[in-house]
C-alpha cells in the first residue's frame, strides 16, 4: 500500500478505536471491548478496512503491546506486592491452575467426539496446552471499576482481589513465555513430543522467572543513577524518550534471552517504579500508549472471523460450541480461586467473581498462538470470543453479588 492509503487505515483503527472505547465504557465496559469491537469490524471478516499482513501495522501492534505491559510494571509496587498476603497468592495460583487445566482437559477430550480442524497427535496436545494458558489471565481493571463504583475498595475482598491480579499477572506472564518458546520450537521445525517434555517446559521457566529477576535486580542498581542524570539534560523529552527506549531494549534482551518481548517490558516497568522520575515518567508514558496500545487490541480484533457465529454454518459449529464450552469452564475455573481463600471472614463468592474478567494478558496469548500457527482463524475466533464474553459478565454479576453478599470490612 502506498503512504497515503497507510495514513488513511491509520486514521481509521485510532479513531474508531476511540469512539469504541467510548462507548463500551458508557454501558460499563472496559475500553478494551469497544477497541475490539471495532478491530471486528474493521477486519476483513465485515468492511476489510484492515488489510491482511499488513507488516508496518503489526509492528504498531507489537510496540503498542510493550508499551501496555511497561505501563503494567510501572504500575506494580514489588513492596506492595510481598505485603499482601498469603491469601493472595494462593487464589493467584488456584485461579490459574483450575482454567489451565479445565482448558486443557475439554480441547483434549472435544477431540474423542469431534475432529478439531487439521489437528492430530502432539499438535492437538500443544492445542490443549495453548488454549489451556490463555485462560490463565485475570484483568483487575474492569473488577476494580466496579469496586471503586460500589465503594467497596476497603473491603478484606476487594484487597485479596487486587493484590492476586498482580500475582496472575506474573504467572500469566511467565505461563506466556514458557509457551511462546514452545511455539518458536515448533515454527523452526522440531518435534513436537520433544517440544512438550518437561526439561524443555522446566527451561523456559526458569528463563522466564530469571530473565525478571536479573532484569529487576540490575535495574534497581543502575536506573537510578542514569535517570537521575538523564533528568538534567536539558533537551525536550529526554527523560521519556529514554524510558520508553528503555522499555523496548528490555524487550529485545528478553527475546534475545530466549524469553517473551513483553516480559522485558513489565520488567522495565518494575524498574522504573522505583526511580525517582516514576511519577514524571508514568505521566508522560499515558499519551504515547493512548497512540500506540490500541493498535494491538483492534488488530487483536481484526483477526478475528466473525462466520464462527453462525449457527446454520454446519463447518463453523463445532467451533462455536468450543468457544461456549470453554466459556463455560473460564468463568467456573476462575470462581474457584475462591477456595485458596484461608483468612477467616473473608466471603470467597465475591474474590470468585472478581478474577472471572479475562484481558490484555489473555489477548496477547491468542494472537502469538495465531501468528505462530498453533492457533487456527476459528480457534483464535473461540478465544477472543471467551475473553470478551467473560469480561461482559463480570460486572452486573459482581454488584449482583456484593449486594447480597456484601463484603468484610478491613
Amino acid at each position: 500500500m502506498d503512504i497515503a492509503h497507510l495514513f488513511f487505515i491509520i486514521v481509521a483503527i485510532l479513531v474508531s478505536a476511540k469512539v469504541g472505547g467510548e462507548l463500551a465504557e458508557r454501558i460499563g465496559q472496559p475500553a478494551v471491548l469497544g477497541e475490539m469491537i471495532a478491530g471486528v469490524i474493521l477486519g476483513q471478516s465485515v468492511l476489510g478496512v484492515i488489510p491482511p499482513h499488513a507488516e508496518v501495522l503489526e509492528v504498531l501492534a507489537e510496540i503498542g503491546v510493550c508499551i501496555l505491559l511497561f505501563e503494567i510494571g510501572l504500575e506494580s509496587d514489588v513492596k506492595e506486592l510481598l505485603r499482601v498476603g498469603v491469601d493472595s497468592f494462593l487464589v493467584a495460583v488456584v485461579g490459574v491452575t483450575m482454567p489451565f487445566l479445565f482448558g486443557y482437559l475439554v480441547i483434549h477430550y472435544w477431540a474423542y467426539f469431534w475432529t478439531i480442524g487439521e489437528y492430530s497427535g502432539h499438535e492437538l496436545t500443544a492445542l490443549a496446552i495453548f488454549t489451556g494458558a490463555t485462560l490463565t489471565a485475570t484483568s483487575v481493571g474492569i473488577t476494580a471499576r466496579v469496586l471503586s463504583d460500589l465503594k467497596k475498595l476497603s473491603t478484606s475482598e476487594a484487597k485479596i482481589i487486587l493484590g492476586a491480579a498482580v500475582f496472575d499477572d506474573i504467572i500469566g506472564l511467565v505461563i506466556l513465555a514458557v509457551v511462546s518458546a514452545m511455539v518458536v520450537k515448533i515454527e523452526a521445525g522440531e518435534n513436537v513430543a520433544s517440544v512438550l517434555s518437561f526439561w524443555f517446559i522446566a527451561k523456559s521457566f526458569i528463563i522466564a522467572m530469571g530473565f525478571i529477576v536479573v532484569a529487576v535486580v540490575l535495574g534497581l542498581i543502575f536506573a537510578k543513577p542514569l535517570f537521575d542524570l538523564v533528568e538534567r539534560m536539558r533537551v525536550r523529552g529526554f527523560l521519556i524518550v529514554t524510558a520508553f527506549s528503555l522499555a523496548l531494549l528490555v524487550g529485545a534482551l528478553a527475546d534475545v534471552a530466549g524469553s517473551a518481548m513483553i516480559i522485558g517490558s513489565f520488567a522495565a516497568g518494575l524498574v522504573l517504579s522505583r526511580t525517582n522520575q516514576f511519577n514524571v515518567i508514568e505521566d508522560r508514558i499515558k499519551p504515547v500508549a493512548d497512540i500506540l496500545t490500541p493498535f494491538f487490541f483492534v488488530m487483536v480484533g481484526a483477526m478475528v472471523d466473525v462466520k464462527i457465529f453462525n449457527i446454520y454454518n454446519p463447518e463453523m459449529l463445532e467451533y462455536l460450541l468450543i468457544g461456549l464450552a470453554l466459556l463455560v469452564i473460564a468463568i467456573i475455573g476462575k470462581m474457584m480461586s475462591g477456595f485458596g481463600i484461608v483468612k477467616k471472614g473473608v466471603k470467597r463468592l465475591p474474590v470468585g467473581v472478581g478474577m472471572v474478567p479475562r484481558g490484555e494478558v489473555g489477548l496477547i496469548f491468542a494472537s502469538v498462538g495465531l501468528k505462530s500457527g498453533l492457533l487456527t482463524v476459528p480457534m483464535y475466533s473461540c478465544v477472543t470470543f471467551v475473553v470478551m464474553m467473560s469480561t461482559f459478565v463480570t460486572p452486573p454479576v459482581l454488584k449482583v453479588v456484593f449486594a447480597r453478599v456484601g463484603g468484610e470490612g478491613e
